[in-house]
């Protein structure tokens, strides 16, 4: 039987083939959100100042690493369509393009980053505890954003090829190294220096750069299909071009969506660090769900990319289909678990009562959204993978600051709504974007999408 990374996925069964991708996938993205969640389990022993000074500050270095994470939505498209149209040294370029672009975006990211800290937290207006909190744990975050980029752009580079185990056997490895040495450097355990919120940050730093010397093992060996020599270590800029063209519009959808993250932040700030904790915890909860639905969309953007590339559109379509259908049912269950339980699943990150009920309150209406949410996330990831990501980023723009922002300035106001208004807000955020998406997707004009 030959090796899923070898697995020629324009042929057989259409389910068969999603379910190999995604279940990979979606444990792959569930291990890259451990970070940030194990971060807040045990940062939240320390009280709710350091439980809102790691939110806010990770919210800050998602929105620095955001226009990047859109890049390699191009670095997706690419591989995809090269490895469908059985053109590997294409695929190859396109993975060594990819890099020089990371390496360039690193080093000004990583010097705009350390620079203002500081000041991107006191624009938020919080208190002076939590930006003294978040300042020390933000900046160790942007000294290893690099890494980070890194990282993902390897994980991409193999799963667009149709090798979804290897990154997820990586993301296991490096993640068991994060989970074991976390609270040591937090709490100060044995020979452990007591850091902090700090110690969250550079067990960060030291797993994502365990994960990506292997990853680059890898991909510069012949562990997967994509396999990079130095040899072909060059710039290409005709390849960047079109990896920048595809990569721009998402990088702009998730860089709005990241800077409209914090402005939510702002509209929590007033009510209190109660509200700004709770909000966090629920952040993370969301980001759990979403993870879901993103493995889907990705393997099912992975299918549409190379099945394009090999003229199968139909197949390509049956993909995105297919993948929406099994999001929604995991998402709606998932929620009325989460309505009828919601305790269980704040007291992970959180263990004040006053916190716990309220976080429990926010997560109650943020269940409203989570059951339609999934088909968002889905459908990115798979025009992304076709190589259309400007229809997303419409649909993006006008999401958030047509209806979110304004509705979550506005709710707030209304009775005596207050820092829930927001959340309201945040629920109906989710629920057009997947009709949006649903209609575009049946006219089909990304099926004619060239890269």
């Amino acid at each position: 039987m030959k090796n899923s990374a070898d697995k020629d996925w324009t042929e057989g069964n259409i389910i068969v083939n999603l379910m190999m991708l995604s279940w990979p996938v979606v444990i792959s993205q569930s291990l890259n959100m451990v970070g940030p969640t194990i971060d807040l389990i045990w940062v939240g022993r320390l009280g709710e100042t350091s439980i809102a000074a790691v939110g806010v500050s990770g919210m800050a270095v998602m929105f620095i690493m955001s226009a990047m994470m859109g890049l390699s939505q191009g670095t997706r498209a690419m591989v995809a369509r090269f490895i469908g149209a059985g053109d590997m040294p294409g695929a190859n370029n396109v993975a060594v393009q990819s890099f020089n672009i990371s390496a360039c975006y690193s080093i000004i990211m990583a010097s705009v980053g350390i620079l203002f800290t500081e000041n991107i937290l006191k624009i938020l207006g919080l208190h002076p505890d939590v930006i003294l909190e978040g300042a020390t744990y933000m900046r160790i975050m942007f000294i290893g954003v690099g890494i980070g980029l890194f990282r993902m752009m390897a994980e991409s580079i193999m799963q667009a090829s149709g090798d979804a185990i290897t990154p997820m056997k990586i993301g296991f490895i490096f993640r068991v190294v994060h989970v074991l040495i976390c609270p040591f450097l937090i709490f100060g355990w044995w020979i452990s220096p007591k850091m902090g919120v700090s110690g969250a940050a550079m067990a960060n730093v030291i797993s994502q750069s365990i994960g990506l010397i292997i990853g680059l093992s890898v991909l510069f060996g012949v562990g997967t299909r994509i396999s990079i020599s130095m040899n072909n270590i060059r710039v290409d800029l005709s390849i960047i071009w079109r990896i920048v063209k595809i990569g721009i519009p998402a990088s702009i959808m998730g860089m709005q969506r990241g800077l409209g993250q914090l402005i939510l932040m702002v509209f929590m700030v007033p009510f209190g660090t109660t509200a700004v904790a709770a909000h966090t915890v629920i952040q993370r909860v969301e980001m759990i769900m979403v993870m879901i639905s993103m493995g889907l969309g990705i393997a099912a953007g992975t299918l549409a990319g190379q099945n394009l590339g090999a003229m199968k559109p139909e197949r390509a379509e049956k993909s995105g289909l297919y993948a929406c259908g099994i999001t929604e049912v995991i998402m709606i269950f998932s929620s009325i678990l989460l309505f009828i339980w919601p305790e269980y699943a704040v007291k992970i990150f959180a263990t004040d009562p006053v916190l716990v009920e309220t976080s429990s309150l926010y997560l109650r209406i943020a269940v409203v959204g989570f059951t339609v949410m999934g088909l968002g996330p889905v459908f990115m990831q798979f025009f992304s993978g076709a190589g259309d990501t400007m229809f997303p980023m419409i649909v993006s723009l006008i999401n958030t600051w047509a209806l979110l922002l304004p509705m979550a300035w506005l709710l707030p106001k209304i009775g005596d709504l207050g820092a829930t208004g927001v959340r309201w807000a945040m629920s109906g955020g989710m629920i057009w974007p997947g009709i949006a998406y649903m209609i575009y997707f049946k006219i089909g004009k990304w099926k004619k999408k060239e890269v």
